[in-house]
């Protein structure tokens, strides 16, 4: 039984390095034999080198499976050294990939077989995707890496070590959940415009729209309605990008509160999503109209990630949920609601995530529904006259027009319910 055992550990071994070794002999594949430091069989023998190891590990004493690795390090050297005096190619990539697939082999027989087979799939993906990789790489500019670098401090350094627990008056300040909320902003706001950087603006004002909109659909209504003036005749599809934009603010929202706060989510679904369909329908018909648009100079996007925009954000988020807190407990209802009005008319998010988090502490969530429902109108409301104070008459009709259509059919959604 034992031994049956062990065959089916060293089979999916076996499959590991093969597909390893199938990615490494691809690339190599038009180099005579004899001039490829390892290939497809040779991977295949590495990890099930490393599974035999493991057995004879279990059998004798676990500092051997070191042993055959410092063994297999001396030889993968001195392949890696003969061959560097051929070909000066001095990647290290093939010596590092023969060492993992020895130890994936090992994992195996250990009975980590989920992970060594997921580790497999994700290396070999690694290998073969380099040239994409490489191609991002040299696209990638300095202040994006250092977004990318300042992301990963916020989330992955800072937000595991902050307090989970509730401070100030009425408990209101919880540092991790505020921080949290941060993170949530700021990471889909990085994947949106590197989905702009990375797909371009070869397809025009609405794909910018819809993947700007993840960043910001203020951003894209202001960038959008200044071309209006520059190319009035492009005006239907330019309301269009604006349109879906909007949108996907309205998507983004629900995004953010089946997050934070599913009750909630289910609250504000009818009412959103019909809002949302309305707007894209109406960007569709006027992109329709006039399809023959070209883009005619790229959309400027904001950087990715600015850590002082991150922690006025918090601050800011910080001061929406203090006041939400104390016009609640003198004002009622009507408090909570004066400030989403005002919050709308600078951002939707900050809203967003505090009525989600008080509506987890126990707040009425038809209340917090409501908030955020007056906030998002107010805000497209504010973006109807941005259109028209920037772009115009025509553009605002088009985009105002719309944007009413969409509050009105939101509000009849939300009485319906």
């Amino acid at each position: 039984m034992i031994d049956l055992e062990n065959f089916k550990f060293l089979g999916i071994a076996l499959a590991i390095g093969l597909l390893i070794g199938l990615e490494r002999g691809w690339r190599t594949r038009d180099l005579n034999e004899g001039m490829r430091v390892a290939g497809l069989r040779t991977y295949g023998m590495i990890s099930l080198l490393g599974g035999l190891s493991g057995i004879l590990a279990q059998q004798v004493d676990t500092y051997l499976m070191g042993f055959v690795f410092l063994g297999l390090t001396s030889v993968l050297l001195l392949a890696y050294s003969k061959s560097l005096d051929k070909f000066k190619d001095y990647s290290i990539t093939g010596t590092i990939a023969s060492l993992t697939t020895f130890t994936l082999g090992a994992l195996t027989v250990f009975g980590h077989i989920t992970l060594a087979a997921a580790s497999a799939v994700v290396i070999t993906s690694l290998l073969g995707f380099k040239p994409l990789l490489h191609g991002w790489m040299k696209k990638l500019e300095q202040h994006e890496l250092h977004a990318t670098l300042k992301l990963l401090l916020i989330s992955v350094v800072i937000l595991p070590i902050l307090p989970d627990q509730d401070y100030g008056p009425w408990a209101a300040f919880n540092p991790y959940h505020i921080w949290w909320m941060v993170v949530l902003i700021a990471g889909i706001s990085y994947l949106g415009y590197f989905a702009v950087k990375i797909v371009g603006n070869q397809h025009g004002p609405v794909l910018t729209g819809a993947l700007g909109g993840l960043v910001s659909s203020t951003a894209v209504t202001l960038n959008l309605s200044k071309l209006s003036t520059q190319y009035p005749d492009m005006g239907k599809v330019l309301a269009a990008g604006i349109l879906t934009a909007c949108a996907t603010m309205f998507a983004r929202t629900l995004l953010l509160t089946s997050v934070m706060n599913p009750a909630l989510f289910l609250v504000l679904f009818p009412a959103l999503l019909v809002m949302s369909i309305f707007t894209y329908l109406v960007a569709f018909l006027l992109w329709r109209s006039d399809r023959g648009f070209q883009t005619i100079e790229e959309i400027k996007l904001e950087n990715p990630f600015q850590l002082g925009m991150a922690l006025k954000f918090g601050a800011f988020l910080v001061i929406i949920m203090l006041l939400s807190k104390l016009l609640k407990v003198y004002f009622g209802d009507m408090g909570t609601y004066f400030l989403a009005a005002t919050s709308g008319l600078a951002d939707v998010d900050p809203i967003t995530l505090s009525m989600s988090k008080m509506s987890n502490d126990g707040l009425n969530v038809s209340v917090a529904a409501n908030a955020i429902l007056i906030a998002v109108f107010v805000n497209s409301g504010i973006k109807g006259i941005f259109s028209w104070v920037i772009g115009g008459r025509a553009l605002a009709i088009r985009v105002g027009g719309t944007l009413v259509g969409a509050v009105v059919s939101g509000l009849l959604m939300e009485m319906s319910y």
